[in-house]
């Protein structure tokens, strides 16, 4: 199997909704381009935002999306899942990692996609994260947006 391709994008708003927004962002152009998401959050509550951000964040399009787990049919109808827990083997086009760590399940992914807000925590918890990638063989791009 080929490794994920891992994608850091550098915010330059250290505001928590930014990453958010970029995350609902990113969700939508995987999804246009047909991949299976899941959406990673550190919490239930985390999760609960980015579902509300995800039905709002624009008024142009619509990113079909459910909370997993949930009723086993709609997760596989739906294209976008938002968890704060491993999604189900059907969603392994793209991951959306928003949690502060390497996520364990990272490699069964096509691609893997790490928002970073521009406060310097999160940039040390980046370079925390792109250390420990680059140590498992992944060789991961950044991008600054």
């Amino acid at each position: 199997m080929d490794r994920a391709q891992v994608d850091f994008y550098l915010l330059n708003d250290d505001d928590a909704r930014a990453v958010y927004r970029t995350a609902c962002r990113l969700a939508e152009k995987a999804y246009e381009q047909g991949h299976r998401v899941v959406v990673r959050t550190p919490d239930t509550a985390a999760t609960a935002q980015l579902d509300e951000m995800l039905w709002t964040f624009s008024d142009r399009s619509f990113v079909p999306h459910c909370v997993w787990p949930g009723e086993p049919a709609l997760v596989d109808a739906t294209p976008v899942l938002v968890s704060s827990a491993a999604g189900p083997d059907t969603h392994r086009g793209v991951l959306i990692n928003l949690t502060s760590s390497v996520p364990e399940d990272g490699a069964v992914f096509g691609r893997v996609l790490e928002i970073v807000a521009a406060d310097d925590e999160s940039k040390r918890l980046a370079r925390t994260r792109w250390r420990a990638y680059r140590e498992s063989g992944f060789e991961p791009r950044s991008h600054n947006l």
